[in-house]
């Protein structure tokens, strides 16, 4: 049975950073690309960031970008975001995602499984 755990969440004020991590267990890590989505209150859920099963090539969604950075450490079976120059809007839940191939997509629709979600709530 695949598990994804997200840890690192919390409150955090304007400007600054947080890591979450999401470990994976039940299937061969490696193979699969890894995503970050976010919901926040009344709004869709939006995918943030993604990672290929590798690590070799990444997307961020353009709200994101140069702010954030996804990594992944295949060794211990673990994927991080780390959020820099957080904003007020990045106030959301944060779910990690195992894809369904090696190779990343923005669709939830290909992504099997999901963690249970961390808070993140940036005060400004």
């Amino acid at each position: 049975q695949v598990q994804l755990v997200e840890s690192g969440g919390g409150l955090v004020q304007a400007g600054g950073s947080l890591r979450l991590a999401c470990a994976a267990s039940g299937r061969t890590f490696s193979s699969k690309a890894m995503g970050w989505f976010r919901q926040a209150p009344d709004k869709k859920r939006e995918i943030v960031a993604a990672i290929s099963g590798s690590g070799d090539t990444t997307h961020y969604a353009d709200s994101v970008k140069g702010r954030f950075t996804i990594s992944r450490d295949n060794a211990k079976n673990t994927v991080y975001l780390q959020m820099n120059s957080l904003k007020s809007e990045d106030t959301a839940v944060y779910y990690c995602a195992s894809g369904n191939s090696y190779f990343y997509t923005d669709k939830e629709s290909t992504y099997d499984y999901w963690g249970q979600g961390t808070q993140v709530t940036v005060s400004s």
